[in-house]
């Protein structure tokens, strides 16, 4: 498969810890509600899932905010279930609700009825990364993604989003064994799925597990980070004779950030409840090793403040994790600017743009190449 040269490798730079001459900048759920022009094609589309399994309107929207803005990286638009999903789970979008499984998994034969997907169920999926790959033209990487297997766990134990995850967390007490067969059927399905984007296109992988930080000190490392870590084993290192950087983003995982350190991955993301620079000390550069890249960590609500203090707190962030590595020579501490958990609709669009602009010219500045 053959696509366009890239032209700006700022973000695949900073992942692998080299020098750039700036801060490269993305955000998570970049393509979405705060964007009028989403809006209007997910309206086309008829649904949400209209639009994600759709490769022409996937790319569409993937595309709009990198038509507005100066972002270092693109990210697929999809969803983090469809894995669940492409097992026969029946997702389903109900307006105000959000995700609903009509089979959710519960019982003992629940579980064993589970199995890694047939990876040609989400073709759509992959032929969305070559569409989007195409698209992009070398204009910046592109970034696959999926739910980690807790995350994915959680969604499916409670057959949607959950405020106590009371079932999730019941069935993981009750029967631990239930909950260790349920994640490991997760993690061989989110590797091969991860593989398959690689496959078709992806620069950059990305585990989000958004639900790690509900768990209590002890579980979390072992139904949580132990599966994460089942995932990147089974990754591809590289592809097309590139390397292909791996991302690992836990909400609320500040606590085991020292034990995140040990990941085989290159870029820890974090949220805004963590001091960059004391996360970089913790990860950013240990003995025998560059340690690990840190994304994040501005926290969203900032863009729905007046411009002058989204630059401000831009400014805070990039002060916060320290002197910039400029060594070319050597690999080093690096930071890829993103918030701490996704966008929110309610964000006015050209408040991102004052953002995008200001980690650019600041980070430039830190490094005497503005």
């Amino acid at each position: 498969m053959s696509f366009a040269p890239l032209i700006n490798d700022t973000f695949l730079r900073a992942c692998l810890g080299q020098a750039t001459d700036y801060t490269p900048i993305w955000l998570m759920r970049q393509a979405g509600r705060y964007l009028p022009e989403y809006c209007a094609t997910r309206a086309r589309a008829g649904s949400f899932m209209g639009l994600a399994s759709n490769p022409d309107f996937a790319t569409e929207v993937t595309l709009q905010p990198l038509q507005r803005y100066a972002l270092d990286a693109a990210i697929l638009f999809s969803d983090i279930l469809t894995v669940p999903d492409a097992m026969g789970l029946g997702l389903r979008f109900e307006a105000g609700e959000g995700p609903k499984f009509e089979r959710p998994v519960r019982s003992e034969a629940d579980v064993a009825a589970l199995a890694v997907p047939d990876m040609e169920r989400l073709r759509y999926v992959f032929d969305a990364v070559t569409s989007i790959r195409r698209a992009l033209a070398g204009r910046v990487p592109l970034i696959g993604f999926s739910g980690s297997p807790w995350t994915l766990a959680c969604y499916m134990v409670e057959g949607g989003g959950s405020d106590d995850y009371r079932h999730v967390k019941s069935l993981m007490y009750r029967r631990p064994d239930l909950m260790h067969r349920l994640l490991a059927v997760n993690a061989d399905a989110v590797a091969a799925y991860l593989t398959e984007q690689i496959r078709a296109g992806a620069q950059a992988v990305m585990v989000f597990d958004s639900w790690g930080g509900v768990l209590a000190d002890g579980m979390f490392q072992r139904f949580s980070l132990a599966y994460t870590q089942r995932v990147l084993a089974k990754l591809p290192r590289t592809h097309d004779g590139a390397t292909i950087p791996r991302i690992v983003f836990t909400k609320g995982g500040a606590p085991w950030l020292a034990e995140m350190a040990a990941l085989d991955c290159d870029v820890l993301g974090v949220d805004w409840t963590v001091h960059l620079g004391r996360a970089r000390a913790l990860v950013g550069g240990l003995p025998g090793g560059p340690g690990k890249a840190l994304q994040g960590n501005l926290d969203p609500a900032v863009l729905l403040a007046s411009p002058e203090a989204v630059a401000e707190q831009a400014v805070a962030v990039l002060e916060a994790f320290g002197a910039p590595h400029t060594d070319p020579t050597r690999r080093g501490p690096t930071h890829i600017f993103n918030l701490g958990h996704g966008i929110s609709q309610h964000t006015p669009p050209e408040h991102v743009q004052v953002l995008v602009e200001t980690v650019h010219a600041h980070s430039r500045r830190m490094r005497g190449t503005a």
